[in-house]
Parts: C-alpha cells; structure tokens; sequence
C-alpha cells in the first residue's frame, strides 16, 4: 500500500482572521454611556422642563411694571419672600392646604383601594359578562367630564352639599382609568399559579387580597396613588363651582381670587401659584425614588 504526500502549497500561508474585540457597551452586561449629543438633548430637555417654574418665581419677585417690560425680567428680584407671605395671609393659603391635603389624600387612597380590588376581579376572576363590564368602564374614559357638571352639581345641591368638602370628595372616589391601570398590571405581575396556591390552602377571597394582590401590586399602586393625588391637587374647574373662596376653599380655589382688580397683580398671582406647587414638589422630592422604581418594576414585569 503507497501512501502519496501533498506537498504545501507555494507562496506565503495566509493568516488566520483575528477576532475583534466588542466594545465594552455591547458586551453582556456591560453598561452603556451616552454621548455628548444625548447630554446636550437631555439638559436642553431639564431646561425647557425647570423653565415655566423658574419663571413663576421670577415673576413672583418682580412687580407688574416690570412684567409689563420689554424684554421680561430672566432674574430674580427682591421681593419674592414679601409677594409669598401677602399671598399666603390674602388667600388664607393655610386652611386651602389642609382642605386640599385632605380632599386629595382621601380620594387617592380611595382609587387605590377600589381600583386594585376592581382591577384583580377584571384580570383574574372569572364571571359572566367580564369583557362587556370592562368595556363599559374603558368606554366612561371617553366622555368629557364637563358633560356631567351640571347633573353632578344638581345632586349636590339637591343634598346641601354646596361648600363643603364632600362635594369635592364623593364625585372622585373612583376612577376607571385606576381600575383599567390596575388591571393592565396585575395581568402581567400576578400569575395564576400563586392565586391557586392560596386557594388551596384555604384563603377566602378577601385573604387573597389582602396577603397577595397588594402585595404583588404595591409598586403600581404607588404610581397610582401619586397620580391621583396630584390630579386631585391641580383639580380646578369642579372645586370652583362647589365650594368658595371664603368657606372652605381648595388650593386653586383660594388662588383664584388673588390679585384682583381693576389692573390685576400678576406677581401675586405667581407667588401664589408658586406656594401651590411647592407641596407636590416636596412630596416627589420625598418618595420620587419609590415612584420611579415602582414605574421601572412594572416596565420589567409587563
């Protein structure tokens, strides 16, 4: 038996192809860092967001002269402290605050309640007519709420509620975009398994709810309840029509009757509007990290 041997073929041996090196962003687990452009398009963003509130504290400082000036005033004056502390004793800032602080809280942890039981019963139970109810609830989103103004506020004057923080409370004790938020999230971060876990061990439903749909639903009913405790706030046009400035006014209310006159102060009115935005300013100073985690946490999950 011949064997033949191959001779190598003739020239220079061609090199094998070097593997290139990833960079560090797009290797597993590696972290991406942006570009100048991104921190330029990020901090002219942070501006124009800061902007309508440094404004308002600027205006708040100057007189109605000066606003009146071309061009405005883009620094601060010396008269912001003296502006905040006439607008606080003129609209009696400190009752609207604790009207406001009350109205808010109460119907926030409301929507909350109720929107997290609603929301588990449309996303987990099964019953007759589920899919038509959730309609219905999505379909109320839709009409403009000025159309129930004036039935609303027949019923509650036919109640004497007129001027009493009731008539502000009752109307936004629920929300069907809280039930329809709800139940968009306990979809994805309740699962079925856990659910029947505890029905086996003899959990009634209340039990259940209690001990595992708030629990799995804490992060989107933080969100919710910053959500409606701000929208509660800012809420201007039905406070308006109920309640007065000298009875029982919320923080917009109370701010409305600023600066009136023949020639009204706008500065007043700034200093005003500024000292009704400090509250929710401190409030996400204090549990903004939990906000945006509970944002972030639902993001993942769904």
């Amino acid at each position: 038996m011949t064997t033949t041997l191959t001779k190598p073929p003739a020239g220079p041996v061609p090199e094998p192809p070097r593997r290139t090196r990833r960079p560090k962003a797009a290797r597993a687990g590696g972290q991406m860092h942006a570009g100048p452009i991104a921190y330029i398009i990020l901090a002219l963003f942070t501006i124009g967001s800061l902007f309508p509130l440094v404004w308002t504290a600027i205006a708040a400082s100057r007189d109605n002269q000066r606003l009146a000036q071309t061009p405005p005033p883009l620094w601060f004056g010396s008269n912001l402290f003296d502006k905040l502390e006439i607008a606080w004793k003129d609209a009696n800032l400190g009752e609207a605050f604790l009207n406001t602080t009350i109205v808010a809280g109460v119907s926030a942890l409301t929507i909350v309640f109720l929107s997290t039981i609603a929301g588990f019963a449309f996303a987990k139970l099964r019953f007759k007519g589920r899919n038509a109810m959730m309609l219905i609830v999505v379909g109320t989103m839709m009409v403009p709420p000025q159309l129930s103004i004036i039935p609303l506020y027949m019923m509650v004057a036919k109640l004497d509620w007129t001027d009493q923080l009731q008539a502000v409370i009752f109307p936004s004790l629920v929300s069907a975009f809280g039930v329809f938020f709800m139940r968009q999230y306990l979809l994805q971060a309740l699962p079925d398994e856990i659910i029947e876990a505890a029905r086996v061990d003899g959990a009634s439903s209340w039990r259940v709810v209690w001990h595992v749909v708030f629990p799995a639903a804490r992060p989107a009913m933080a969100v919710l309840g910053m959500l409606m405790f701000v929208q509660t706030w800012n809420d201007f046009l039905w406070p308006f029509l109920v309640l007065t400035q000298n009875g029982n006014p919320t923080v917009q209310v109370a701010v409305a009757g600023l600066g009136r006159g023949y020639t009204p102060d706008q500065s007043l009115i700034m200093a005003g509007a500024l000292l009704g935005t400090l509250p929710l300013l401190l409030v996400f100073a204090v549990f903004g990290k939990q906000i945006v985690g509970g944002i972030m946490q639902g993001a993942v999950k769904g």
